[in-house]
């Protein structure tokens, strides 16, 4: 049985379409589903999140679940109307993929065989000006399905006239990852392949790590990156990774580092901490950059010893035990307690 906790009892969803990460523009196909749109009129937020997963960053966001066969699941989303005038937001699925490091979810009613088992409690929604309205998504998996994992995407639209004969479309959503499987879910793996040393036209310096998903989950990767000079007590970073890179089972990609201070060519010892979720992976390469615009060679990286982990928590454990309904307080609390001890 499925256990939830509020969203917005993580402090992360405070703020209406506030998830945890950067807000997208949904303008284009190629923008993943984050959360508020082009123009801020209105956000979708998700409002549950399975206790079992309280610490996983990604559950927070999105609508991430393992599943058996025959399994069903309900998630809430609100929908917030920052507007001064009353909105009528239509809500839905659509397919999604994952490609070339990024997801991608379809315009309008594409579907797929994981939207054709779900559905909402309300499809249509009046939601008042500076007001919240909700509705459940269901999702039912077939007695035969498949094993494996699928994407897609929940879907706020609002529509408007923008002129004569013009129609602006908003749209704003939610990702789906949904693995359907047996009584353990798939892993989550990666390896870091190669790194590579660059340097832009302005001539500042990039880090690209080609990262290979090795499990049977999709990732979304976030991190850091440090520096340390071979020769000598120089240190740099840490440089945040860029956000947005998506990887699909067996999919590689490079993942990418600005290095936003003036460093020397090196030679360094790069170590870089990739995460997805609670899956941690630290690898490290002795990388050289370029004196001018251009790349090295791509440097292969080795995983550094106990640098994989999978992190678990004694609050998502009481959580799960528990399977109440917690606000933020409580929460507090619960943390102060574990620290006294």
């Amino acid at each position: 049985m499925h256990k939830y906790i509020p969203a917005g009892a993580l402090g992360l969803l405070a703020l209406a379409g506030t998830i945890g990460a950067p807000p997208s523009a949904t303008a284009s196909p190629r923008v993943a589903a984050e959360g508020t749109d082009v123009h801020g009129s209105f956000s979708v937020r998700l409002v549950d999140v399975p206790a079992s997963l309280v610490n996983d960053t990604r559950a927070r966001q999105y609508i991430i679940d393992n599943l058996h066969p025959g399994a069903t699941i309900r998630r809430r989303v609100e929908v917030a109307n920052t507007s001064d005038e009353p909105a009528r937001v239509v809500v839905y699925p659509s397919a999604a993929r994952i490609r070339h490091g990024s997801f991608i979810g379809a315009f309008g009613r594409q579907r797929s065989e994981l939207t054709s088992w779900t559905s909402l409690s309300r499809k249509r929604l009046e939601v008042p000006a500076h007001s919240t309205a909700r509705t459940s998504v269901t999702i039912r998996v077939p007695r035969d399905a498949a094993p494996g994992e699928r994407y897609g995407v929940i879907w706020a639209q609002m529509s408007g006239g923008a002129g004569p004969g013009v129609t602006l479309v908003n749209r704003a959503g939610i990702r789906l990852y949904l693995s359907v499987g047996g009584h353990n879910p798939p892993p989550t793996k990666f390896t870091v392949d190669t790194m590579t040393a660059e340097r832009d036209r302005a001539g500042r310096a990039i880090v690209k790590a080609q990262v290979h998903n090795t499990g049977g989950r999709a990732l979304d990767l976030s991190g850091t990156l440090n520096l340390s000079k071979v020769r000598g007590s120089i240190n740099a970073g840490p440089y945040a990774v860029q956000l947005g890179t998506t990887l699909a089972p067996g999919q590689s990609e490079p993942v990418t580092v600005p290095v936003t201070d003036q460093v020397a060519n090196g030679p360094w010892k790069a170590t870089l901490n990739l995460k997805s979720g609670l899956y941690e992976e630290t690898y490290r390469a002795r990388i050289t950059f370029p004196r001018h615009r251009g790349h090295g060679r791509p440097v292969p990286a080795h995983a550094v010893v106990g640098g994989r982990h999978m992190a678990f928590y004694g609050g998502a454990a009481g959580l799960a035990l528990g399977g109440v309904i917690l606000p933020a307080v409580m929460l507090r609390r619960r943390k102060a307690a574990s620290q006294d001890t």
